[in-house]
């Protein structure tokens, strides 16, 4: 989230915002509205461990467990596509060569009709 649109939810300018971000302490008041803002609670900011933070990104990053459908890890075996398009192809010709012997067997019924 950008300075700006923190300081619209806090009710403040944004260089005012970005003073507070300046300072080691915030009062209490001013720490509530910012939870408020980001939807978390006073302690959980008074209690914010930056390290802890970038391990559970890290960590969760890694293991993949934070894709949801963004991006699928798809394993393909070449083998295996290429065995099912070549069933595809033989189920083509398969019927190309019924429809070819059912036009042989039209062309017969009228020589002889």
């Amino acid at each position: 989230m950008t300075q700006k649109e923190m300081a619209s939810k806090t009710g403040l300018f944004q260089p005012e915002y970005s003073k507070l971000e300046q300072k080691e302490e915030i009062d209490d008041d001013l720490l509530a509205i910012i939870a408020a803002a980001l939807d978390v609670t006073p302690e959980a900011i008074r209690k914010f461990n930056e390290e802890a933070a970038i391990n559970i990104v890290s960590n969760t990053l890694n293991d993949n467990s934070a894709i949801i459908n963004n991006y699928p890890i798809i394993n393909l075996n070449p083998i295996d596509k290429l065995i099912e398009v070549i069933e595809e192809n033989k189920k083509l010709y398969e019927r190309l060569l019924q429809e070819k012997d059912e036009k042989i067997e039209l062309y017969k019924k009228q020589l002889k009709g």
